[in-house]
């Protein structure tokens, strides 16, 4: 068996060399998907959170982010943070969470919550369950949908050619696809104002993820920073404190998000941000561009390789 802790005691000592290491999720399935295996799921996030429990130092993200800039963070310092607001969040993770004792923060698009759905859900959900064999969706292409393998292909295939659109074309384009599936997607997957305060209440953070999650490159300076401040504003309002922390949708440095970001981040007093980039922060880390990364490895030993492996990573920055 690989010594994990020992390992990470090595690459993320105390204090002035100390290193965080940040991971990231979306959702917690209550079962496994057969259309999305890989997908994380209760059991499999139990399992997890027991080893993170064994190897690291769990602590929240407002906390580490600060005691890294200050240099007394502990040794092997970890944060778990999940993005968007599902609601399997609170129901399913949050649970899982209390039973190790560990805490986390969660990124949430206010412009979802209460009834709202992702695009990318739009997609994934009509995909799913169009009861076609083929699906014609015009300039997006024609697609076999006769295996779990098939609709895969087709659910990325989509979502890679609508991404990048701007928020208005991306959501017409993926309610036509739900009709000409014939399917009314669920308006449920995302959590409710109420279960926010929930989470909150249970001791969880909440972070800002903008409103409608749009690619902010596309953007212009003063369309993005309302993205910016009014998902937070929303969020204080119904948790009633101040949020402090900020996740750029989809996270990539110099594609997703660019340079004037965390200028931005900065300029409206958030006290720091997280990209999607790989790797581990230390003292020298942008406090607006801490990356984070997820193991997908379903076994122990692989999982815990996999952390060590991410400190081999420069991260990149935008």
């Amino acid at each position: 068996m690989i010594p994990v802790r020992p390992l990470l005691s090595v690459l993320s000592p105390a204090r002035a060399r100390a290193r965080l290491s940040v991971l990231i999720f979306h959702r917690v399935l209550a079962v496994p998907d057969p259309l999305f295996p890989d997908e994380m799921h209760a059991h499999r996030f139990d399992a997890v959170c027991g080893w993170l429990k064994a190897w690291f130092n769990v602590m929240p993200l407002s906390d580490a982010a600060l005691a890294l800039r200050e240099g007394r963070l502990p040794a092997r310092a970890c944060c778990i943070t999940f993005d968007d607001g599902y609601a399997d969040n609170l129901h399913i993770a949050a649970p899982i969470l209390q039973k190790h004792g560990l805490t986390a923060i969660f990124f949430v698009a206010t412009g979802f919550l209460d009834g709202g759905r992702m695009w990318n859900d739009t997609v994934i959900e009509s995909i799913r369950a169009c009861r076609k064999t083929e699906l014609d969706l015009g300039k997006l292409g024609r697609f076999v949908l006769d295996s779990y393998s098939a609709r895969r292909d087709a659910v990325s295939a989509v979502i890679k050619q609508v991404k990048y659109l701007p928020v208005a074309e991306r959501l017409a384009i993926t309610l036509s696809l739900a009709r000409k599936a014939n399917i009314e997607p669920p308006d449920d997957l995302m959590m409710r104002s109420d279960e926010v305060r929930q989470l909150h209440r249970l001791g969880m953070g909440i972070g800002a993820h903008t409103v409608t999650h749009p690619i902010l490159a596309r953007l212009g300076r003063a369309e993005a920073r309302a993205e910016m401040n009014d998902g937070r504003l929303a969020l204080q309002d119904l948790i009633g404190e101040r949020v402090g922390l900020f996740a750029y949708p989809n996270g990539k440095p110099g594609g997703d998000y660019l340079t004037e970001h965390p200028e931005l981040a900065l300029e409206l007093g958030f006290d720091a941000a997280v990209s999607t980039a790989w790797g581990a922060a230390d003292a020298s880390t942008d406090r607006f561009q801490i990356p984070r990364f997820t193991p997908w490895d379903g076994t122990r030993s692989r999982f815990g390789l996999r952390l060590v492996r991410n400190f081999l990573h420069k991260p990149a920055v935008a």
